[in-house]
């Protein structure tokens, strides 16, 4: 005879896996990676969809596979370019282990693992990522848990677990493998990945009119849905002010590499200077190079917001005349000056500076 906890695992298989699949082949979202589910194109959707809006996404994924169209191009791009073409989407960790994990598989021939166990061993790759790849682009019956996944769940059965304990992840992922089917994993994550991020949404109300999994759903049924899923209390974010200074040398730019480790590492930025200097406080800073004859023009304010910082920032552009003479100076100081096309192509500058990139490409 059957133990309570199989019966009720078995019933909540018949209950909501049809459903949920028939919902699916005719709700499911028109992505570009679902188009070619090849391991590769797998794999790079993923890592750019983490943190990441699907529509903000497209774009990226169609430029990036035209220059890099494969693992091996991917393994032997130059770091610029890499970071050029990742500009904007942010945590650019994401890409940096992208390329790493490209770069080991060289023994392999370029061939991504098909089994969860060894995707797991390459850099960049976690329990998501890795059963994502394994059940959409090999058809393994593994499970990719993510939030939408899991707000899906705790509310269909008003879990009071927290959602951003690993322990939690990990059971749900032991929890579904017990009712996903032998084929159709892929298509099983998918479904939960689209049902979370088009109809059990976050930050509003659910469509729970529209919801396939409505007559099985405890926090619809009974209006319970805020209360779910369970998360931890965010931390507060440190405050930082910066003074950004974007110094014009004819038709140039001043730019300076930030280190390769740390915050934003390995990108460039303009002249970025902590506090909110006044104008007298920039003309000083730049005086220590020997510059003169500076005309400066406040720029708008603009905020970034990563992850444990936010950065609030004023802006001034400043145009120098006769800068050469103090050119070495400035190379001392870690600056070189670049086109307004070697910043549009070349040069990989974060989003975190986003309003003055564009202010700056605005002028050439």
């Amino acid at each position: 005879m059957k133990d309570k906890t199989e019966v009720s695992t078995e019933k909540l298989k018949a209950q909501i896996i049809p459903p949920l699949r028939k919902w699916f082949q005719e709700n499911k979202r028109e992505l570009p990676w679902r188009s070619d589910p090849t391991p590769y194109h797998v794999w790079l959707s993923e890592i750019m969809l983490q943190q990441t809006r699907v529509e903000a996404v497209k774009e990226y994924y169609a430029r990036f596979l035209q220059t890099l169209p494969t693992v091996e191009s991917l393994a032997k791009a130059p770091e610029d370019q890499l970071l050029k073409l990742w500009e904007g989407l942010g945590y650019y960790s994401r890409v940096r282990n992208l390329q790493k994990a490209a770069r080991v598989l060289e023994d392999r021939q370029y061939i991504l693992p098909d089994e969860k166990k060894l995707l797991l061993e390459l850099p960049g790759i976690g329990s998501y990522t890795a059963g994502a790849i394994a059940s959409i682009a090999f058809g393994k019956k593994e499970t990719a848990v993510d939030g939408n996944l899991l707000r899906v769940l705790s509310r269909l059965r008003e879990d009071p677990r927290c959602i951003d304990e690993q322990k939690t992840k990990s059971a749900v992922e032991a929890e579904l493998l017990e009712i996903y089917p032998e084929e159709g994993c892929g298509d099983c994550n998918q479904a939960f990945m689209d049902l979370g991020a088009t109809v059990c949404v976050p930050g509003g109300a659910p469509l729970c009119h529209i919801c396939p999994l409505k007559p099985y759903c405890k926090a619809g049924q009974k209006g319970t849905w805020k209360n779910y899923p369970v998360r931890k209390a965010k931390a507060g974010r440190k405050i930082e002010d910066r003074t950004i200074i974007i110094l014009v040398d004819e038709d140039k730019i001043a730019l300076h590499k930030r280190p390769d480790k740390g915050l934003l590492a390995g990108l460039y930025e303009f002249i970025n200077l902590e506090g909110h200097l006044t104008r007298q406080e920039v003309l000083d800073y730049l005086g220590a190079f020997g510059l003169k004859s500076l005309r400066v023009r406040k720029l708008a304010d603009a905020k970034h917001i990563f992850s444990h910082i936010e950065w609030h920032m004023i802006g001034y552009e400043v145009k120098a005349d006769e800068l050469e003479p103090t050119r070495e100076r400035a190379q001392k100081a870690g600056l070189f000056f670049a086109g307004h096309s070697q910043i549009r192509e070349q040069y990989p500058i974060p989003s975190a500076y986003g309003a003055y990139r564009d202010y700056v490409l605005e002028q050439s």
